[in-house]
């Protein structure tokens, strides 16, 4: 089955998404929509597709499968839900909504008219993370204790990357960019046991023009089989983003931004010999990891439009590959990103909000200004 497909938005991120449509060998792409009529005939132009202004219409002239939201997040809600009113499952991208009230209106919406909805958390997908997930699956790590996620040199609120629409966010352009370290926790660590169970503190570091609430924030919480997870985010910062899994047989360091998974195995307090040969071992690790990824560079400028050699190297087009392969076969049960993940994902960046507007706003939220006061 060829899954007749759309996308609405011709901004930033867009692109991705119309290349890993246009791509997939199980997707048609047929129609781009924007308010903006020069920027959906530009984009029509160039992947030889329809040009669409108004949601609706393109609704009511393509009989869709499966339509891609790429506008600002303020506008989710209202076009998810014409999508589901059309029956046209719907991938979103992040954050799903802008308040957790709207993601459990859009969750209850889809379940009442049966459609399949979908977050995109691409960087669940880069290969690294997939490597350490699969060790996690595997029982190669043994019990895991805790999961720590570093996500700094995120972008400024005042940083215009996606358009003016974002300063309209309590955290701006930083807000715009947090779901990636909260569900890169989700997966690594496990939900929380609760929604009591979760603490989050934000931080105000510098004065903008704009009156944003936080351009830092942390998050806190264990899951029902006691797995410590701690998420921290910070804006203005040079960029250092890994995902630490701590377990009782090895522990992984993930980095994301050199896509390098170093083990942890070997006890490097019984001897000075253990502690040389464990930094040793870690950078055997990154070095393969390095020689790894320049190989996936080669690969992926001989392979062409080759769907199979772009989906492994691409995250965003694993995730695409994943749903289609769902969507086709019926199978919602199979969609990569559950909306379990995506709910607890809401829910966390609402906390941080609570948190950053007023501390008694949320159970366990907490805010510090700069000074520590």
């Amino acid at each position: 089955m060829t899954l007749r497909s759309a996308v609405v938005g011709g901004g930033t991120v867009s692109g991705v998404h119309l290349d890993g449509l246009s791509l997939n060998p199980r997707t048609e792409l047929v129609a781009i929509c924007d308010t903006d009529e020069d920027v959906a005939r530009e984009i029509a132009d160039e992947y030889g597709i329809t040009a669409f202004f108004d949601v609706e219409a393109m609704l009511e002239k393509f009989d869709l499968d499966w339509l891609h939201i790429c506008t600002p997040v303020q506008t989710h809600l209202p076009i998810a839900k014409l999508a589901i009113d059309a029956g046209v499952p719907v991938q979103i991208e992040k954050p799903i909504t802008e308040t957790y009230a709207e993601f459990q209106e859009l969750a209850a919406y889809a379940t009442e008219h049966g459609v399949t909805v979908s977050e995109k958390h691409n960087h669940n997908f880069d290969p690294a993370v997939r490597t350490a997930m699969a060790k996690r699956r595997n029982g190669e790590l043994g019990d895991v204790r805790g999961v720590d996620v570093i996500y700094t040199g995120s972008s400024r609120p005042d940083d215009p990357n996606r358009g003016p629409w974002n300063f309209e966010l309590a955290g701006g352009e930083f807000e715009e960019g947090i779901p990636h370290p909260v569900y890169l926790t989700l997966r690594a660590g496990g939900y929380p046991r609760s929604e009591d169970a979760v603490t989050a503190t934000t931080a105000l570091f510098d004065e903008y023009d704009h009156e944003f609430s936080y351009d830092g924030a942390q998050l806190q919480y264990v899951t029902d089989d006691d797995v410590l997870c701690t998420t921290k985010i910070l804006g203005g910062t040079r960029p250092v983003r890994q995902i630490l899994i701590h377990a009782e047989n090895c522990s992984l360091t993930v980095d994301l931004l050199s896509q390098t998974v170093i083990e942890h195995d070997r006890d490097y307090k019984s001897s000075a010999a253990t502690r040389a040969l464990n930094n040793v071992d870690g950078a055997v690790d990154r070095l393969a990891g390095t020689v790894a990824n320049a190989r996936a560079v080669a690969r992926r400028a001989r392979a062409g439009d080759d769907w199979d050699t772009q989906r492994l190297l691409n995250a965003h087009y694993y995730q695409n590959d994943l749903e289609s392969r769902a969507l086709a076969a019926d199978d919602p049960d199979a969609m990569p990103v559950p909306m379990a993940e995506s709910r607890w994902t809401s829910y966390l960046m609402e906390a941080i909000r609570d948190a950053a507007a007023d501390p008694s706003g949320h159970p366990a939220g907490q805010r510090l200004e700069a000074d520590g006061e």
